[in-house]
């Protein structure tokens, strides 16, 4: 009797050359990370006679000294490395820290240090001094400008808040990515009372991005930071015009990554219990197309929550942010926000 075999060496070798092509595919896409921290009051020990710092300092209400300053620092730190894993983020925009001094030790002297980042800071006329700021890695991420934009209220002139930062640098690809890192006034006094305000920011924002968008058939934008703002909110939703996300994203609309995410329960920032998206991250709608280069999609989006970043919440149960003060008592946590990050890709090759 004679056994027919199957020709198994055959299906091997097909099966090895399935595998090893879907490998070198994978291979050419590369994680591109993004994300972004309000770091909750990054004060240096310094007087600063121009600005409202005295809260921060040694002789402050909070004694604020050099030993506390640089376990904040070395917080932040942990906090980027952790999100990153053997792959640092890219691209991190920071919020609430006081200088550029902050920064240069943040890259210099803490956990970062090996890994070479640059970053942009502008002084803004924040009365007690906290600025926005870009951290980014030069090999991945290389400027072509940057700039402050400015915020005036015509209401009320002599009212100050941070600046707008904003910057433009090449990728691996070629393509150009800009970016916008925001934080916007807060609702101290109120929600509705100082809703105005937020109204201003987004408006100039949105003419700064209509802008590109004119000059650009398909851009690349993220924006970013802590906008006090909910993605439901009118700021958010109405004059920035950051959408909930669609089957059919178009080029020159904005989308908001944690829309989803906030309508859900989830959040950065816990307030009488509830969870919500203060921080949020919004990319223009041909960020969204995976036929491009350089893209991501809402399941890529997150709120960073490790567990070492919690701690129990005694009056709403549950967790809430591990703080670095709770009211006036030190404690030595990280921040009440959470950072929030979204994983882009990389085609290298197709």
């Amino acid at each position: 009797m004679i056994i027919k075999t199957t020709n198994y060496r055959g299906i091997i070798i097909i099966l090895l050359f399935m595998i090893l092509h879907v490998h070198g595919q994978e291979e050419n896409n590369h994680r591109f990370l993004i994300m972004n921290y309000n770091v909750e009051n990054f004060f240096d020990c310094v007087h600063d006679s121009l600005k409202n710092d005295n809260e921060f300092l040694p002789t402050g209400i909070r004694a604020w000294n050099s030993t506390k300053y640089y376990r904040k620092q070395a917080n932040i730190a942990k906090v980027i490395t952790a999100i990153g894993g053997w792959n640092a983020p890219e691209l991190i925009g920071i919020c609430e820290v006081e200088n550029e001094k902050c920064m240069r030790d943040l890259t210099k002297f803490s956990g970062l240090s090996h890994l070479q980042y640059k970053y942009l800071h502008h002084d803004s006329p924040d009365p007690r001094g906290i600025d926005v700021a870009l951290l980014y890695q030069p090999q991945r991420f290389k400027i072509i400008h940057d700039e402050a934009i400015p915020i005036h209220f015509q209401d009320e002139p002599n009212k100050k808040t941070r600046d707008i930062l904003f910057a433009s640098g090449i990728i691996a690809t070629g393509d150009t990515l800009h970016l916008f890192i925001c934080h916007f006034p807060s609702r101290l006094g109120g929600e509705m009372e100082s809703e105005d305000q937020r109204f201003v920011v987004a408006s100039v924002l949105r003419t700064k991005v209509d802008s590109i968008f004119a000059a650009t058939a398909k851009p690349n934008i993220v924006i970013m930071g802590d906008f006090n703002d909910y993605p439901t909110n009118r700021s958010i939703l109405n004059i920035l015009k950051a959408n909930p996300l669609s089957d059919n994203p178009a080029p020159d609309s904005l989308y908001n990554l944690m829309y989803k995410l906030h309508t859900e329960g989830k959040g950065s920032n816990k307030h009488n219990g509830e969870w919500g998206a203060l921080d949020q991250i919004i990319i223009s709608g041909n960020l969204l197309n995976q036929q491009n280069t350089f893209f991501t999609t809402q399941t890529n989006a997150h709120f960073f929550d490790a567990s070492f970043l919690l701690e129990n919440d005694k009056t709403f149960l549950g967790k809430q942010p591990f703080r670095t003060y709770v009211g006036m008592k030190y404690q030595g946590g990280y921040s009440d926000h959470l950072p929030v990050y979204a994983e882009f890709v990389i085609k290298t090759s197709n």
